[in-house]
C-alpha cells in the first residue's frame, strides 16, 4: 500500500516562503513520476509543478520564478519550495505519486494572508 504525506503547510504573510515536503512510503519514488497540485475553494484541483523520474521539471504559469519542485529518492521525499506567496497561493496542496498507478496524499493546507 503506498501512502503519501504530506507537511509543511501553514500561514504565511504575502512575500513569504514555506516548503512542504511529501514522504512516499510504502513505495520507492526512484521509477516515478512526482507532482504537487492544489485546489483553493471552488475551485478545481490544478497543477502546480511536476518532476519526472529523471529529473525534468514543468511549472504552472503563475507559479513559474517563485516556485520551485525538487526530489531526494534516498529519502523518498518530493519537496516544494515557495516562495514569494501571494494570496491567490492560498490553496490545499496535494503531492501526486505516479508510476503503475496514482496515488494522492491527504493535502496540507496553504494560507497566505497579512
Amino acid at each position: 500500500q503506498v501512502r503519501l504525506v504530506e507537511s509543511g503547510g501553514g500561514l504565511v504573510q504575502p512575500g513569504g516562503s514555506l516548503r512542504l515536503s511529501c514522504v512516499v512510503r510504502g513505495s520507492a519514488t526512484s521509477f516515478a513520476n512526482m507532482s504537487w497540485h492544489r485546489q483553493a475553494p471552488g475551485k478545481q484541483r490544478e497543477l502546480v509543478a511536476g518532476i519526472t523520474s529523471t529529473g525534468s521539471t514543468n511549472y504552472a504559469d503563475s507559479v513559474k520564478g517563485r516556485l520551485t519542485i525538487s526530489r531526494d529518492n534516498a529519502k523518498n521525499t518530493v519537496y516544494l519550495q515557495m516562495n514569494s506567496l501571494k494570496p491567490e497561493d492560498t490553496a490545499v496542496y496535494y503531492c501526486k505519486f505516479a508510476f503503475r498507478n496514482i496515488y494522492w496524499g491527504q493535502g496540507t493546507q496553504v494560507t497566505v494572508s497579512s
